[in-house]
């Protein structure tokens, strides 16, 4: 080798250092200057007043506050929460953007073949705000008081619909889950949000209906519908007198619905770990406790490592489903 070929590797060499030092320097340096001097943008990815944007808002005056920066709301609603988590996902990891999600973004993998992201390769979870069961009730003045009513009367050649928020929510996920192994058969109903379920619900149109304790709990507690079971693991406290699926014979049955708070996969890991103790704090204020345990959620505290383990199982579970059922989008 000529000393001018040592001399060029040795350039190319220190190059690549500097390459290097330098793509390794740019998410310290973020994480050093966070937060910037723009906004932070929490990017729900559903519209105006549901849960998601509910959790959003609640959180946002915390987060100014704690941060010392502002923080903004910005609704970003479509495909099942997909549009907004997209915007997510191609954001610049710098920690100024972030998602709140709702438990669609463990099931639009599986259900959207052709959605703009990578879940897995493109986000990451931060926090895990909270759980809550999904409910499943009947009419108050209909002949299904139990669930073994809903056993007998789904059996033998007979069978008993259900509505749900749409194709693909988790309600209908967790319904087709029980029902194969238990020999149910129960039709599926769809419809176009919680509203439009909990109207037909409450008029009898729909022998049974499988909701979040946000969209049930008001027409259970005013005597129009029936809570016959929960799909959590332990009983709700806002509904002590209802059993878990999982007590009624469906061992280990737990489908909750639930909410986190993402990244773009790429935010320098201090900022993620600044970002979840923030959320964390807010979450433990009384005011806020309160507010979240009144949309029916069960706070959760806990780490990204945790909250990104918790989503990992769920894109799992949920692709199970939907390809052993074959069950497509709308």
């Amino acid at each position: 080798m000529t000393r001018l070929d040592t001399a060029r590797r040795r350039t190319l060499t220190a190059l690549g250092a500097a390459a290097l030092a330098l793509a390794t320097a740019a998410p310290a340096a973020w994480a050093q200057a966070w937060p910037g001097k723009g906004p932070i943008r929490l990017v729900a990815v559903f519209p105006p007043g549901g849960s998601v944007d509910q959790v959003a808002r609640l959180l946002a005056p915390a987060l100014q506050q704690a941060l010392g920066q502002t923080v903004v709301v910005e609704n970003k609603g479509g495909a099942s929460g997909a549009i907004g988590t997209a915007e997510v996902a191609r954001a610049e990891p710098d920690g100024q953007t972030w998602g709140v999600v709702f438990d669609t973004h463990g099931v639009n993998p599986a259900l959207q073949p052709r959605i703009a992201f990578d879940t897995r390769r493109d986000l990451a979870t931060a926090v895990l705000i909270g759980t809550s069961p999904m409910v499943i009730s009947a009419h108050a003045d209909g002949p299904l008081k139990t669930w073994g009513d809903v056993v007998a009367g789904s059996k033998g050649g007979k069978n008993l619909s259900y509505g749900t928020i749409g194709n693909g929510s988790l309600g209908h996920l967790a319904v087709t889950l029980l029902a194969r192994p238990a020999g149910l058969d129960l039709v599926h109903v769809p419809y176009k949000g919680g509203g439009p379920l909990m109207q037909d619900a409450i008029a009898g149109h729909v022998p049974l209906s499988i909701g979040s304790v946000f969209v049930a709990k008001p027409h259970i507690d005013s005597g129009r519908i029936r809570a016959l079971a929960v799909t959590t693991a332990q009983r709700h406290p806002s509904l002590p007198n209802v059993p878990t699926l999982a007590e009624l014979g469906f061992a280990n049955f737990e489908a909750p619905a639930w909410w986190a708070v993402i990244a773009p996969a790429k935010t320098p890991r201090e900022i993620v770990q600044r970002m979840n103790a923030e959320i964390n704090k807010a979450m433990q204020q009384p005011d806020v406790k309160a507010k979240l345990v009144q949309q029916g959620i069960v706070v959760n505290i806990g780490t990204p490592e945790q909250a990104q383990a918790f989503v990992d199982r769920q894109l799992e579970i949920w692709a199970k489903v939907v390809k052993d059922n074959g069950i497509k989008a709308d």
